[in-house]
């Protein structure tokens, strides 16, 4: 599937990796805070968060790779694809990584 706004460079991709790590390290502060149990959610979203904290890194440090492997959050992404506000943003960067910067918007 091929998703809208594609990162065309890698400022853009590296913005879009840093605001869905934001968005998700908020949703997980609203859990804690809302939640007086968030155990389960936060055992998928933390993963999440640590994953994309990776790949940030990585482009920080110059190891980043792309490859043709879907990242590991997407198999948890796809299933809570309607409960979690970030699941688009997630699918752009897996596919980002998968097919590279030059992917054609629909």
């Amino acid at each position: 599937m091929k998703y809208k706004n594609h990162p065309k460079t890698v400022e853009q991709y590296v913005k879009l990796v840093d605001d869905t790590l934001i968005d998700v390290e908020e949703f997980i502060a609203c859990l804690e805070f809302d939640m007086d149990e968030p155990g389960e959610q936060l055992q998928v979203l933390e993963p999440i968060a640590a994953e994309l904290l990776k790949i940030r890194n990585g482009m920080s440090d110059g190891s980043y790779i792309f490859s043709k492997e879907d990242l590991p959050f997407m198999n948890v992404a796809n299933k809570l694809s309607t409960s979690l506000p970030f699941t688009q943003h997630l699918a752009v960067i897996n596919e980002t990584h998968k097919k590279g910067l030059n992917i054609e918007d629909e």
